[in-house]
């Protein structure tokens, strides 16, 4: 499945192009701060994630109360939230992030492919505390300036998570102002995942920030693996989202350090 992030990145403009991102109301965000939150906590940090559809599994789960689906995960243990808001192949929308918002107090972050600034002047309305950038996307020039990105983000008062797959990628993230650094174990070209992704990418790790391993995260053991070579946090999706038991999945995850 190539050209799959070619396929994202047109998808974001289609969606910005509906008026998806033309929002009229300003919530407030969380009270808390997502980077104390992870260095504060003794267990696993989990941002576990909100999306009913995937370009990989195709539809998560049934669409459905995005708000009880929310609560459950926060009485699980989630530190933080990840919405998905793109409608194109991941079913999301900002209006699900408003309801969450509207509803929930910990931080969320606006999950999804960024490539204009109006996509940030949305996250600053429906309350996001953190929002996405992908490195790659970046790199092949499906938007501008990355560091003008951060900045704008910034100026706005929401924390940057930039994410990277490989090693070139991961380095070029070091180099920017991005508070946290994200390993996406998925290739988001051909959608494979290998969580070695983090453990290669970290094995000889200088950095300092946060990291935080994304993807393919499914039991106790995978936090573990990942927690050894050097994670700090973990977003969790797909495996939440599939579980008739969200909140106990959450709790064993959340406990396995």
């Amino acid at each position: 499945m190539k050209n799959m992030l070619q396929e994202l990145a047109n998808n974001s403009q289609k969606a910005i192009d509906e008026g998806i991102y033309k929002i009229s109301e300003k919530l407030p965000r969380s009270k808390s701060n997502i980077i104390d939150s992870i260095r504060n906590n003794k267990h696993a940090s989990l941002i576990t994630e909100i999306k009913f559809s995937s370009p990989s599994l195709g539809n998560i789960r049934v669409v459905s109360d995005p708000v009880k689906i929310a609560k459950l995960m926060v009485k699980g243990g989630a530190i933080g939230l990840s919405i998905l808001t793109q409608p194109h192949l991941f079913n999301g929308s900002p209006e699900y992030f408003q309801k969450i918002r509207r509803h929930v107090t910990i931080p969320l972050l606006m999950k999804d492919v960024v490539i204009d600034k109006k996509q940030i002047d949305a996250a600053e309305k429906i309350g996001a505390d953190c929002i996405l950038l992908i490195q790659s996307i970046f790199d092949k020039k499906f938007a501008s300036d990355i560091d003008e990105f951060i900045s704008y983000t910034h100026k706005k008062n929401m924390v940057v998570l930039l994410e990277a797959h490989t090693k070139d990628e991961f380095l070029r993230s070091t180099q920017t102002d991005a508070d946290i650094l994200g390993i996406n174990n998925r290739n988001l070209d051909t959608l494979e995942i290998d969580l070695n992704t983090t453990k290669e990418i970290l094995k000889d790790r200088k950095e300092t920030r946060l990291i935080l391993s994304e993807s393919g995260i499914e039991v106790p053991k995978d936090i573990k693996f990942l927690r050894r070579w050097g994670a700090d946090a973990f977003l969790v999706g797909s495996s939440i989202m599939k579980s008739r038991d969200i909140k106990g999945h959450v709790e064993k995850l959340v406990s396995s350090i």
